[in-house]
Parts: C-alpha cells; structure tokens; sequence
C-alpha cells in the first residue's frame, strides 16, 4: 500500500504523512463560533475533515480528533476591539449568553447530523478553558513575548520576529505587514498595530467576563484553540485544520504564541480548505447570495431552482478536492444530483447481480487506485472517478456483457462500501416504497413510548428515544398538537 500524502500549507509542498507517535494522528480543526446559524462554508469545512478523520481510521491509525466550540472572545469583525459576538446577540435578543450559546451549538450540531459528519473525539469550549489561558498569557509575559496595559495583554509581534519568523503560513512578510496594517480606533494601547490580544479589558457594560491577575476581562479568540490543542493533543501534534479564511491572522497567530510560549512548533501538518462560491462569485450577505444549509435542501430560495438532498450536497461537495474553490450553481446540483443517483444505482445493482464461475472484473486494480487517491491528499474527486468506473463494471455484468465470480463479488461489494460510506461518509436514503409504512408505523410507536415516558416522568427515556432517532437521521418536533417528525 502506498503511503499517505498530505499537502503541507506550512511548507506548500506536499509531504509524506508520518506521525508522532506511530499509530496515533492528533487532529484538532477550528470549530464554529456559536452566535448564529452554520453557514455553508463551515459544513464544507467540516465536511472535508469528516472525510480525513473517516479515511485516518479506515487506514488503522487511532485518532484523537478536537474541533473546539468557540464561545467567547471572538469579536465582532475579526478585530481586537469591540464587542463580543455572542454577547451581542445575547444583548439584541435579550438573552443569557449561554442561552445564545446553546441554542446555536444545537443547531451546529443538527446540521453535522443532516449531512452524516461524525462527532469529534473531544469538542472543547473556550470558557471551560479560562484559567489555562490566562496561564499561557501569564507566561507569554514572563518571556518578555507579551505586555500588559490597562487591564488588556497584547502579543509583541516585533520582540517574537527578532528570533521567530512572524507570517511563515500565509506567507507574508514581516515588512509588508507593517507597511500594510492601519491604525484602528480603540488600538492606541498597542505597542503595534500588528500585535494582537491575549486578554481583553472587559468595560462594565460587557456581559462575559473573568477575574484575572489583570482584572477583569476576557480572553483573545486566538488563544483559546492554543490552549485546548495543546491539554488534548500535546506540545506538538500531527494535524490542524480549518478554512482557509482562517491562514492569518488566526493560525499565524497561534503559531507565533504557541512557539513563544512552549519553545517549539505546535503542528507538523497545516491543511486548509478553501471557499465557497456562487455562480463564481464569493458567496456573502452583500452580494444576496448566500443561503443556508436549510435553504439548499428546501429550496427556498431565490438563486436554487429545486431543493436537494442532504447526501447528493455531500456528493457535490466531494466531486471537488477540499482545496479548491467549489463553486455552486443549480447547473452543478443537478449534475452533482443525478451522478449521485447514478452512484447508489450502481451500489444496489451491485447487491443484485448475480455471480458466475468466472471472473473479468479487476477488483484488486480498483481498490489499488482507491487507495492512490486517498492517499495523494486525500482527492476524492479521482477516488469518485474510481468508483464510476467499478460502476460501469457492475453495468456491464448486469448487462450480460462480462462476468464476476462470487469471490469478486464480494470483494467488490466490500470495496464499494469501504469508499462510499465508511470514508466517503454517504448514506443510503429512504425510499418511499413497501417499507415507508413500516417505517412510519415503527417511528410513530417511538413517539407513543416517548410521550408515555414524559408523563411518566422518566426523561431519561423520553431523551434517550429522542437521541436515538436523531443518530438515526429521524429529528422530532414537538407542538400544541403532538409530536410530528421528519428525515434528514
């Protein structure tokens, strides 16, 4: 079997994976920030690292895979001053903070759980995380790397550049920076337009804040995935992950801490997906083209000719390799649509073909050709192509026009489901046939044992059957008028 290839943003090579400790891959992928719906660009980004995380294990490695929660700290616009994101929204709606919180983190993890992207190993949250980050800007302090001033503790990203080189992933250079960087409002405390918060002075007003031995305030949003990468994944992991919006300054500036912190590099492997677009053009609010995961499968929009579901979305966005730009368009769903329709025929042709005493299919060559394009960065778009062509091959034994004996068959068969569901992620979707009143009769018992529970106030089984429905793709939705449910 070959060995896996991996394109290194911090080299911008692509390099032979070998990870630490043999066996085992730390992966740790920034996770969202819980202040409002997920939008697609995050889907296709953890969607991509489902596919890595999926294809780690099939491979046999052990994998720890962290994607944080983040959950304060990130501010309005990306910058160091201002407010909070979720305390906005908290303040907007009248709400708790946590509650703004929960109710997003909820909704992230429905939509993971619609397009079939498997939990994490550990999904931390920044505030549970607060007395290790004030921990690393205290020490960031004590080597002279980070300075405190009215309340606020900034990074100095010139005394860091003296002995590290500052912008190594983005590739940017120290002197453009400088020369590029304004002055912003609010930032007159910094030594430097270029450094950034460790720890923020909260205002009296500001809902989420901390004691610390600089009183109270709150962490930077780049400090957080620092720390909680390092308590689950060690000084040095194999793998860091996220969009590629996030290259600077949120993983330089996480190198640059880490590195001044704990003295050595945090990650071998930087991997960055790239971004969505629509009709070629960057999908955004301004531009009016931007629509949400629900909106892609309802169609309830104005740019969507047809909604589509959650598996042929997953399909689309695998037929394009994780670093480069998708682009969307009702020409490409469609497509994407009937290719993957194309696909699960084939899979349950497959299933129904019958075996002969002789054999024409070249099993141990389509399965030589999956591993090649999963282990050269993980392309799926060619590992799709192979699977076509194991496609055609079912149609043309369906066809009477070659043969597989019972041996290749199952072969194929077990080749087939490694690549479409266990690395690939898809999943088989309901049809509305014989079984759909089954189907209905055996969700609707469900629902009856679930409601008896609740009166019965035994909410650890009225949650569990819940719980179990959801992992099955089966979400409930309670009302004045009893429990309705629906699949995705």
């Amino acid at each position: 079997m070959e060995e896996l290839h991996i394109q290194n943003t911090l080299s911008g090579e692509k390099e032979r994976f070998v990870p630490i400790v043999e066996g085992h891959v730390g992966l740790y992928v920034c996770g969202p920030t819980v202040y409002s719906d997920v939008h697609l660009g995050n889907v296709r980004t953890f969607m991509s690292f489902d596919v890595i995380f999926r294809y780690l294990k099939f491979l046999g490695y052990k994998v720890r895979y962290v994607r944080n929660i983040t959950d304060v700290g990130h501010l309005v616009g990306d910058v160091d001053e201002g407010e909070d994101k979720i305390g906005k929204k908290a303040r907007l709606e009248n709400l708790e903070p946590m509650e703004v919180v929960q109710r997003y983190t909820n909704g992230f993890h429905d939509v993971m759980r619609l397009f079939n992207i498997q939990n994490p190993s550990i999904e931390p949250t920044a505030t549970a995380h607060i007395i290790e980050q004030i921990e690393m800007t205290a020490t960031l302090i004590n080597k002279g790397l980070a300075y405190e001033k009215n309340g606020s503790v900034y990074f100095d990203v010139l005394t860091y550049a003296e002995h590290e080189p500052y912008g190594e992933l983005s590739g940017r250079k120290l002197e453009d920076l400088i020369h590029n960087t304004r002055e912003l409002d609010g930032q007159e405390d910094k030594k430097n337009s270029l450094d950034f918060a460790l720890w923020k002075r909260a205002e009296p007003e500001h809902i989420m804040k901390w004691n610390s031995p600089w009183g109270m305030g709150f962490p930077g949003w780049h400090l957080e995935c620092s720390v909680m990468s390092r308590k689950y994944l060690g000084d040095t992991f194999d793998i860091h992950g996220g969009g590629m919006d996030l290259k600077f300054p949120h993983h330089e500036c996480e190198i640059a801490q880490h590195k001044g912190a704990i003295g050595m590099k945090p990650v071998n492997y930087w991997l960055h997906t790239n971004m969505l677009t629509v009709n070629g053009r960057k999908m955004s609010k301004s531009e009016g083209n931007g629509f949400t995961p629900e909106e892609l499968l309802t169609g309830d929009h104005k740019l969507l000719d047809k909604g589509y579901s959650a598996m042929a979305v997953r399909f689309f966005m695998l037929m394009g390799h994780y670093s480069s730009t998708l682009d969307f368009s009702n020409t490409a769903l469609q497509a994407a649509e009937k290719a993957h329709q194309r696909m699960m025929t084939g899979w349950k042709d497959l299933l129904d073909i019958k075996a002969s005493d002789s054999n024409e299919v070249d099993v141990d060559a389509l399965r030589k050709r999956c591993q090649e394009a999963m282990n050269d960065d993980f392309n799926t778009p060619v590992l799709i192509g192979v699977l076509f062509d194991a496609v055609k091959a079912v149609n043309l034994v369906k066809a009477g026009q070659q043969t597989i004996d019972e041996y290749s068959k199952k072969g194929l068969t077990q080749l087939m489901y490694d690549y479409l569901f266990t690395v690939m992620g898809l999943r088989e979707e309901g049809s509305a046939g014989t079984d759909a009143s089954l189907e209905e009769g055996l969700i609707q018992m469900l629902i009856a044992m679930r409601k008896e529970a609740r009166v019965n106030k035994d909410f650890a089984l009225s949650d569990g059957i819940r719980d179990r429905l959801a992992e099955l793709h089966v979400q409930l939705k309670d009302g004045p008028e009893g429990t309705s449910w629906s699949k995705g």
